[in-house]
């Protein structure tokens, strides 16, 4: 069965979703999920009840409500200080449609759900970390394939759909993108794919 080419060429939230969810009982101090938070390396614990997701609690959150108002951290209780609802994406969206969600919500951070259930996180963090190089090649290849013209500098750089090795200069071959040396038929056949 053949990919639609819009299909290969998404970034998905589930591949570089934080998994698994660190997860906290609204009746646990604001010091244990600081603990958490250190413990797992995380910047934020879920709030659930009876295994339902119903808030989150963010470093931040720690920082402005316990320490900036010098509460003391093993008094308050999670449920005091969580924003709530978490809000969630599903697992299968395009991490550009995840970044305007977090844009137009003013948060950093995603649940991420499969089968309306909570299988990760996804921050800005982990968005940004997407490299730019890689962004563009992915933005390049699909107006390619939507039959837009071609940016003026001619080459795009990623892997060659023919020996599925790394080039800085992939061309457009018949449907596909070969580096130079597959386009000049020059790689050896125990190299290739």
């Amino acid at each position: 069965m053949a990919v639609e080419p819009s299909v290969r060429t998404r970034v998905l939230v589930r591949t570089i979703m934080n998994s698994p969810v660190v997860t906290a009982s609204p009746n646990e101090t604001s010091k244990d999920l600081a603990l958490k938070m250190i413990q797992y390396k995380v910047g934020s614990i879920v709030i659930t009840e009876s295994d339902e997701p119903v808030g989150i609690v963010t470093d931040g959150d720690i920082a402005l409500k316990v320490a900036a108002r010098d509460l003391k951290p093993s008094e308050v209780l999670a449920k005091d200080i969580m924003s709530s609802p978490l809000h969630t994406v599903d697992s299968e969206i395009d991490i550009r449609e995840v970044a305007r969600i977090m844009r137009n919500l003013m948060i950093k951070r995603l649940g991420v759900t499969y089968k309306n259930r909570l299988v990760g996180m996804v921050t800005m963090s982990d968005i940004v970390s997407v490299t730019p190089e890689v962004m563009d090649v992915i933005s390049e290849k699909a107006r390619i394939v939507a039959g837009e013209p071609r940016k003026k500098r001619g080459y795009l750089a990623g892997y060659c759909d023919s020996c599925n090795q790394w080039s800085d200069y992939l061309m457009e071959v018949d449907g596909g993108f070969q580096c130079e040396v597959c386009r000049e038929g020059e790689r050896p056949p125990e190299e290739s794919a």
